[in-house]
């Protein structure tokens, strides 16, 4: 390649690539991680609130559990026909790529460039955020300082700069510090919503079952009223999908994908549905509606001196949600750079530890921009519908590859109606939020999309890139984070 600098001898015979370190347990806790964040802790009450009952808001919790699992075993087959990482991204190339030399990339670019530069370095910014607020609460009470002073909000955000700091210096230091830390936090946030749930079983043994008692009573049965408690329950189990993000580092993913999928999902499932009861117990309908944050209410009123508990469990949860989605998007990063859709040098390697280190800083950056920015929420809102465009896009190319693939080995298989299914619960879930809400903001994200189809068309078809300063920024690159190019036999 002109203008890098290529590995070592001693490095080429190794490879220089990302490793495969992570192992089923490693693969269970990864999505556990993504899919447990500050939400169940934090805002569990819209489904309650649009479905109007404990009866249909338990219905709705399970159902979503079970939509979040058939959708994940669909992405477990194109995991296993695919081995590469990026998820969507790397369906969309090997499916639509072929088909035309101008729109065949560019469903894998506009993915990319939206997770990129937009969906996931925002998502980690608000959930350090989170982290920050949650950990800092329980010093400011000790304190008697108000939380919403001037002072405590440069607290917070310091704290979040910190923050996303240590997650990116872990995630530039090596996939086994990644795991290790992961795992960690993987088990401490499942033992807070134990905590939560066995608070709830408390109850139920002390016999305050009025709030369950009521079942059905109230609720809402309008089309509208049900597609938005649906909508809210599949929002909160996002991350069903995080395992395939990271195919090439999982052991044996033929097998481990599949398995972790199937282990993990039904546990956030459980926990999920365990916990919205346990809130119901203790907490009546306009009381968690009514709560910013559901949990803390809850343990107040519960746990008593335990209450702590709650905010550092959200603390925990919200750390490892955040090290993990960045973990995930810098492979996003690494495949596009691979491919030419991205800059070359987000696809390079350090050539002893092992990571995409130039991929993870630049994330790094991209969310500590957010953060300085301040409310950033309807940012994410604007485009997080666009997500369940991509789920959708990718089910099609589950369907495509299994005519242009059919001979491909497919240790694991998926039922066809399964495939349809989820398809159509994607389409539903696209099309809703802009009929029960045409606002602006979806105008935004649709000018979002045409900037990213003219960037595509001028830098990645046309190559109208100015040349010796890409060499020269590529050549800095690879002398600042000691990075070559990766030995990857998948790269297209």
């Amino acid at each position: 390649m002109t203008g890098t600098i290529a590995a070592t001898n001693g490095d080429a015979k190794q490879g220089v690539q990302l490793k495969r370190e992570l192992g089923l347990f490693s693969a269970i806790n990864l999505i556990l991680a993504v899919m447990i964040g500050s939400g169940i802790f934090v805002s569990p009450a819209s489904a309650l609130e649009h479905s109007g009952s404990v009866g249909m808001c338990l219905v709705v919790w399970t159902v979503c559990g079970i939509i979040s699992l058939l959708g994940a075993l669909a992405f477990a087959e194109l995991g296993t026909v695919i081995p590469r990482s990026g998820a969507e991204y790397a369906y969309y190339m090997d499916s639509f790529g072929p088909l035309h030399k101008f729109w065949g990339h560019l469903p894998s670019f506009i993915y990319s460039w939206v997770m990129i530069v937009i969906i996931k370095p925002a998502e980690v910014a608000v959930i350090i955020l989170t982290f920050s607020e949650y950990l800092c609460q329980p010093l400011l009470d000790l304190m008697c300082i108000q939380d919403d002073s001037e002072e405590v909000k440069k607290a917070v955000k310091t704290v979040a700069l910190l923050a996303l700091g240590i997650i990116t210096y872990i995630n530039v230091s090596s996939v086994k510090l990644y795991v290790k830390v992961q795992n960690i936090f993987g088990g401490f946030k499942v033992f807070a919503c134990l905590v939560v749930i066995f608070g709830g079983l408390y109850e139920i043994i002390k016999g305050n079952t009025d709030n369950l008692n009521r079942g059905f009573e109230g609720t809402k049965y309008t089309p509208k009223s049900i597609a938005l408690a649906f909508y809210s329950g599949l929002w909160a189990y996002d991350g069903w999908s995080a395992v395939t993000v990271i195919t090439e580092e999982i052991k044996r993913p033929e097998v481990n994908i599949p398995r972790s999928i199937m282990i993990s999902v039904p546990i956030v499932t459980g926990l999920y549905v365990f916990m919205n009861m346990a809130y119901m117990t203790a907490l009546s309908i306009p009381e968690m509606i009514n709560s910013p944050a559901v949990a803390v209410t809850f343990g107040e009123r519960v746990l008593g001196p335990l209450a702590f508990l709650i905010p550092l469990g959200v603390a925990l949860a919200t750390f490892g949600c955040a090290l993990s989605i960045q973990f995930g998007v810098t492979r996003v990063c690494y495949v596009a750079g691979q491919d030419g859709l991205m800059i070359k040098s987000l696809s390079f390697v350090h050539h002893e530890r092992l990571t995409p280190s130039f991929a993870v800083v630049s994330q790094g950056i991209l969310s500590l921009l957010f953060i300085v920015a301040g409310d950033i929420v309807e940012l994410i809102e604007f485009v997080s519908f666009l997500i369940w465009i991509f789920y959708g896009l990718a089910f099609v190319s589950l369907l495509v590859l299994r005519r242009t693939m059919k001979d491909a080995p497919r240790p694991y298989k998926v039922p066809t109606w399964i495939c349809v299914f989820v398809l159509l619960v994607a389409i539903y879930l696209s099309v809703t939020p802009i009929i029960t809400d045409p606002t602006p903001k979806y105008l935004l994200a649709l000018a979002f999309i045409l900037v990213g189809v003219l960037v595509y068309y001028w830098f990645v078809y046309k190559k109208r890139t100015p040349e010796l300063l890409m060499r020269k920024f590529t050549r800095f690159i690879q002398i600042l984070f000691a990075a070559v190019p990766p030995d990857n036999p998948n790269a297209t």
